[in-house]
């Protein structure tokens, strides 16, 4: 006896019944499917505009930001170098052999000796004018004219003594005018008074500082002489001083001691460190005397600056861009920036640096971090507000961070998302 087992996947109605069902259920999940996806592409282009739409839909993930009213500026860097700047020679007027020399790298301030010629001192002053004579009283015609047994003691007429045993100086004229120290009247002018100025800042009094060398200036100089271990003479010559506008930082010698003195035997920088920049020609209108910019050590730690000069010789790029060169590069004149504060520059005295310099600015504009800008499918940027809706922006100037947006439906205050 057979027995007929019917399978209802053999019944072809029960077979259509079920791929219809299923066929049906298909088509919801992929109508449904297609009803989402339309739904974020709305809301993706800010269409429909309605708050109640988004309303039901879960939450966006990122953080918000609100819109702020600020000043952008856009900052451009460029390579500098720090040091005390280029190394100029003394004007050493001293003859004879260089018997000391201070090491490179030494601070030299008034009054301190900056070479040996001799091993006589010269002596670092402060001044505009150079030394170019010597400063004294009158010489006496007579040269044992002294009325006083003790050298270096005045005499009756108010004129400087001339040491026993000793003659006036070669080419000192006895009796008529030249030389700075004519017999019959006191030497005068701007450089005595430049010289007295010193004498009084170095502590010596007895004298009036003016434009007239007399014999209370005589005595402060004898003073001054006798602490350098010097002659007292009352006199001054033309290599026992060297002026400069300030203190003094030694450079590298170029003579050896032992070697004669000559006008290139010690050059010097100034003390304070400053930055040289070769700025492009082209591009240098932030170079500016007086612009303040921003310099980072070599460490990265930011020091304030300031622009002092600006070059008015531009230099040819390397490799020439005239007949025969390759044409690359660009000519740049140097920019000199000076450092305030020469503590913040630390340990450092030497090294390449960055400075920044302002190239742009806008003020009292509505601004937003990059971040939070947003491609619209129509072209163009667009900012995503906290409720889900977006709206268009124009931008401006990007600076630190953050970008100049403008619009309609732009305000200060709007919560804006930044996207994760």
């Amino acid at each position: 006896m057979s027995e007929t087992v019917t399978h209802l996947d053999d019944d072809p109605g029960v077979a259509r019944a079920s791929r219809g069902g299923r066929g049906r259920r298909t088509a919801l999940i992929v109508s449904a499917l297609v009803v989402v996806a339309a739904v974020a592409v709305v809301g993706a282009l800010g269409l429909g505009g309605g708050g109640d739409e988004g309303a039901g839909a879960p939450p966006r993930s990122g953080s918000t930001v609100a819109v702020t009213r600020a000043t952008l500026t856009e900052r451009t860097s460029v390579d500098g170098e720090l040091g005390y700047g280029a190394e100029i020679p003394l004007p050493v007027k001293a003859t004879g052999t260089v018997t000391w020399l201070p090491a490179p790298g030494t601070s030299v301030e008034r009054g301190e000796t900056l070479l040996r010629v001799d091993d006589r001192p010269t002596v670092l002053l402060y001044g505009a004018l150079p030394m170019y004579r010597e400063l004294g009283l009158p010489v006496a015609p007579s040269a044992s004219g002294a009325e006083s047994g003790e050298s270096g003691a005045p005499r009756s007429d108010g004129k400087a003594p001339v040491p026993s045993g000793s003659t006036a100086p070669e080419g000192t004229d006895t009796g008529g005018a030249g030389g700075g120290t004519d017999a019959t009247g006191p030497v005068t002018g701007m450089d005595v008074m430049q010289f007295e100025t010193n004498l009084a800042a170095l502590g010596y009094t007895g004298f009036t500082v003016d434009e007239t060398f007399t014999t209370g200036t005589a005595g402060a100089v004898e003073r001054w002489q006798k602490s350098l271990g010097l002659p007292r003479t009352g006199r001054v010559g033309v290599g026992d001083v060297i002026y400069s506008a300030g203190k003094v930082r030694i450079g590298r010698p170029g003579v050896r001691p032992g070697a004669a003195v000559g006008e290139d035997a010690l050059t010097y920088t100034g003390t304070a460190r400053k930055v040289v920049v070769d700025a492009s020609a082209a591009d240098a209108a932030w170079a500016v005397r007086g612009a303040a910019v921003t310099i980072r050590l070599p460490d990265e730690t930011p020091v304030k600056g300031e622009v002092a000069s600006v070059g008015r010789q531009a230099t040819a790029p390397e490799g020439g861009g005239g007949e025969g060169g390759s044409g690359e590069g660009e000519a740049t004149m140097p920019v000199t920036v000076t450092i305030k504060d020469q503590e913040a520059v630390g340990k450092w005295e030497s090294g390449p640096v960055t400075v920044e310099y302002v190239g742009r600015e806008v003020k009292d504009v509505l601004t937003v971090p990059v971040a939070a800008l947003v491609a619209l499918a129509e072209g163009g940027h667009g900012l995503e507000t906290a409720d889900g809706a977006f709206v268009a922006v124009r931008t401006g100037l990007f600076a630190d961070g953050d970008v100049e947006v403008s619009g309609p439906a732009v305000r200060e205050g709007l919560k804006v998302r930044i996207p994760e």
